[in-house]
């Protein structure tokens, strides 16, 4: 494979950084990350790497200097270069769990403000300072907006008068006495490609199949498998309690009048279906993780 034919693909360093690893394993690539570089090895030939801030990707991907990477809709936005990237994939993970990442405007407990309106003339830190100002204008709002290098919780009330900031679960926000006043949009992880990339035969294809591949490794996080055996005379009894991705399948075996049943659930219905199985013939139950699920 000649060089030009490698497809410059940007990884999400920091806080998505695990995660990201982790589902590119379930999906077929061994991400192998030296410590000290920034290139990790794929295991493909194909395959260019590099880790990234997410809160660079967007621009390296819409410029071309990369054919694709994983980033953030928070940070699509903030860059403002929807029009100028492909979305290929919205991946919906983040580093606490499958969950999007909600972007909200948070005040002090005790404080006055109830909504957007009552921010007039206020002082606000954030690290979306682009997306907060356009959230402001079309609210109609004129408010200072200062940038946060970080620890921006910890800001309000002392040094500013809200915040607005990304969390998973609000407990940080929580923790700090802080109080969500609106939801300004969920963030989650995209895959995107630049627009020359996206031309390329070669590359789209390339593309496809990765977004295919993540797609199927994600989806498999919310679905085992299961195996059980049962006697002819259970066999409906049994199968009325399987809520399945696809009709089961159902083998003959040796062992006259009795069946081997297989079948994809999803994870959150196995510890109440699994004893209901049980009490409707079901024996030999086995429960089995996936790695893909593509539909």
């Amino acid at each position: 494979m000649t060089e030009e034919k490698k497809l410059r693909i940007g990884l999400p360093k920091g806080s998505l950084q695990n995660a990201t690893i982790e589902m590119f394993r379930k999906a077929g690539w061994n991400v192998h990350v030296d410590e000290r570089q920034y290139t990790p090895h794929m295991g493909d030939d194909d395959l260019w790497s590099v880790l990234l801030r997410a809160q660079e990707m967007p621009d390296y991907v819409a410029d071309g200097v990369l054919d694709c990477g994983l980033t953030g809709l928070d940070w699509i936005k903030e860059s403002g270069v929807e029009e100028r990237v492909i979305e290929v994939a919205d991946l919906i993970y983040a580093k606490q769990g499958m969950r999007p990442y909600r972007w909200v405007l948070a005040v002090d407990e005790n404080s006055e403000i109830q909504s957007v309106a009552d921010l007039q003339g206020k002082r606000i830190a954030t690290e979306l300072i682009e997306v907060t100002k356009r959230y402001l204008a079309a609210n109609g709002v004129e408010a200072t907006v200062e940038y946060s290098w970080g620890a921006t919780e910890a800001k309000c009330p002392s040094l500013v008068d809200a915040i607005v900031e990304g969390t998973e679960t609000g407990s940080t926000l929580v923790a700090n006495n802080l109080r969500e006043v609106e939801t300004l949009f969920e963030s989650t992880t995209k895959f995107i490609a630049n627009k020359e990339a996206w031309a390329d035969e070669w590359k789209r294809n390339k593309i496809e199949n990765i977004a295919l591949m993540l797609g199927g490794a994600l989806a498999a996080e919310e679905y085992v498998g299961l195996k059980m055996n049962c006697s002819g005379e259970d066999l409906e009894a049994v199968l009325e309690k399987l809520p399945s991705l696809k009709n089961p399948t159902i083998s003959t075996l040796a062992n006259n009048g009795w069946h081997a049943i297989e079948v994809i659930v999803h994870k959150q219905t196995v510890r109440v279906l699994i004893p209901e199985l049980r009490s409707a013939g079901a024996q030999g139950l086995i429960e089995y993780p996936l790695n893909k699920v593509i539909i």
